[in-house]
């Protein structure tokens, strides 16, 4: 394999992960080639909790200060048996000289996006590609070439290394033979927007809640100007039958009680994934983001997962790239992420999940106690939220070597 290089590292996927991980390297000089299959950046329902840690990361980059501007403040969350209005509220100024930010953010992903993809484009060593897909990458002893398809026509770029942060269904993943190993979730969530303010009608609601309800259960996360719902349907009914308006109305009228029809806006129903790679890396090629692991979305940990591995992925292509570091330095991201996001993101995630699911009143009950007697008790809160907050998986990560 010849050829000249066209760019240092090609980073394959335009989302949060990509962009954050190319404004890293063009911040540190890197010539980096970012491809994108999107047309530009959507605005669709995605993640939209930014935990403290990630907020701290992103503050020397400048975004947060924008997605402060833009976003809601959520100086606690709460698990919440409903309609009955029992909780535990969970308060994370308990974190304050843990992080700079001792609260949750509430944005919108797609806001992330553009506020990066904005900071990228004033880069000069950064070249974006909206519109074109990255269909695989081939790898020698000292670079990558991408094959890359844009309007019918396929061309190869040339790398030292390459970053497929392409989500679930990786290209880069699935060309370098790395397996995605794991589950789908059963049950199909369903998830709404509406302008209803839930906060006038459910008293001391906090802006993220988790709400057990008669049979099942259902959650609240507000965003400027809405509210996000995610409903679960009946697991009896087919995919059709569960996407039913009739149905979606009657979930509705579950939380807040109503005679006339709700008024929703968008709407986005999927299934949830556990799957992880075995490995981060493969030679010169390293995964990020939902390329490498998929999670739960309950407690809002995989996007700032995916951030975090693009701050860890690009510090080691620096120190190669640019401190002489030897390609050993990609088994370090490897050994930095991939345990914390099966031993903390994926497994936290699923315990959430397996909580929330619970449907005996009792078992209930017991859990409701034993939150509130952490939520009472400022130590024993100050360790959960570190663990919650992410901030204790990154103090791990960092002391592995």
């Amino acid at each position: 394999m010849s050829g000249e290089t066209a760019c240092e590292v090609v980073i394959s996927g335009g989302g949060p992960v990509g962009l954050c991980t190319a404004l890293l390297l063009a911040r540190a000089g890197i010539s980096v080639a970012l491809f994108e299959a999107e047309a530009g950046i959507a605005e669709d329902l995605r993640a939209s909790t930014f935990h403290p840690p990630t907020l701290d990361m992103l503050e020397p980059l400048g975004i947060t200060a924008v997605l402060l501007d833009q976003g809601l403040i959520c100086p606690h969350w709460q698990i919440r048996l409903h309609p009955a209005g029992d909780r535990a509220v969970f308060d994370l100024s308990v974190l304050a000289g843990h992080t700079r930010h001792p609260y949750r953010l509430q944005v919108e992903q797609w806001k992330l996006s553009r506020a990066l993809h904005a900071a990228l484009a004033k880069e000069p060593t950064a070249r974006i590609s909206f519109g074109t897909t990255v269909v695989g990458v081939r790898q020698d002893h000292d670079g990558v070439v991408t094959e890359i398809e844009r309007a019918g026509t396929r061309a190869t770029v040339r790398s030292r290394f390459a970053v497929g942060a392409d989500g679930s269904r990786s290209a880069v993943r699935k060309t370098i033979g790395m397996p995605f190993e794991g589950e789908t979730y059963p049950e199909t969530t369903l998830l709404v927007t509406t302008r209803f303010p839930f906060e006038d009608h459910l008293e001391g609601l906090s802006n993220v809640t988790y709400c057990w309800k008669q049979g099942g259960n259902f959650s609240l996360l507000k965003v400027p100007g809405r509210w996000r719902v995610s409903i679960y349907p009946r697991e009896d009914l087919t995919p059709e039958e569960q996407l039913a308006d009739a149905l979606i109305q009657a979930s509705m009228n579950d939380i807040v009680p109503r005679r006339e029809p709700w008024e929703l806006g968008e709407m986005r129903a999927y299934r949830v994934h556990q799957r992880i790679v075995p490995a981060y890396c493969r030679g010169r090629v390293a995964l990020a983001g939902d390329a490498a692991h998929l999670n739960s979305p309950s407690g809002g940990m995989g996007l700032n997962g995916g951030l975090h591995d693009a701050f860890e992925l690009a510090g080691a292509l620096v120190d190669m790239l640019r401190r002489g570091a030897s390609l050993e330095r990609l088994s370090l991201y490897d050994r930095r992420r991939r345990p914390i996001a099966r031993d903390q993101i994926i497994a936290q995630a699923d315990r959430n999940r397996a909580r929330m699911r619970e449907k005996d009143h009792d078992k209930r009950a017991g859990m409701l106690a034993e939150l509130k007697a952490i939520c009472a008790d400022r130590e024993r809160l100050r360790s959960y939220l570190l663990t919650s907050s992410m901030i204790d998986g990154l103090r791990q990560a960092a002391a592995i070597t």
